[in-house]
């Protein structure tokens, strides 16, 4: 399994409590890379609770996203998987995604981690352009998270 898991970590310069709330309350400024957007369906912060938003292009695309979340512990870390939809209804898995988020004095360090069910599945996932997509996620986070913790 740990073969089939791409990560991208970053440090921000703002609290947890800070980066938490702008991860969960925030999403659609940073969830994709801008020029994409992100609508939000339902976020249903619970283990168990609905995860589905739409990603759009800038080009008239969309992506749906479906999925639960696994656990949600507030301030430290949420998981969500596309394998299941609300109800645990079984669909055809991609990823489980985690995203964790731990004081480093002060300071978040923010890891973000895509696990999948088979090599296909990673190999298409880091063609996609995870390092970069991802990593421009963890900038939107970071700017945000950072311009809040000065105005707080």
């Amino acid at each position: 399994m740990s073969d089939y898991i791409l990560s991208v970590t970053r440090l921000i310069d703002a609290p947890v409590d800070v980066v938490w709330k702008i991860a969960t309350e925030r999403l659609t400024e940073w969830w994709c890379p801008k020029p994409w957007t992100t609508e939000i369906v339902e976020m249903d912060w619970r283990a168990g609770g609905r995860s589905a938003m739409t990603m759009h292009g800038p080009n008239g695309e969309a992506h749906p996203q479906e999925g639960v979340f696994l656990e949600v512990t507030p301030g430290t870390r949420f998981v969500f998987t596309d394998a299941y939809a609300v109800g645990w209804v079984p669909q055809g898995p991609f990823m489980t995604g985690v995203f964790e988020f731990a004081d480093e004095g002060g300071k978040t360090r923010y890891t973000a981690s895509a696990r999948h069910w088979s090599e296909e599945a990673y190999k298409q996932h880091e063609a996609m352009g995870f390092e970069g997509g991802w990593g421009a996620v963890a900038e939107q986070l970071a700017a945000l998270a950072e311009e809040e913790a000065k105005t707080s």
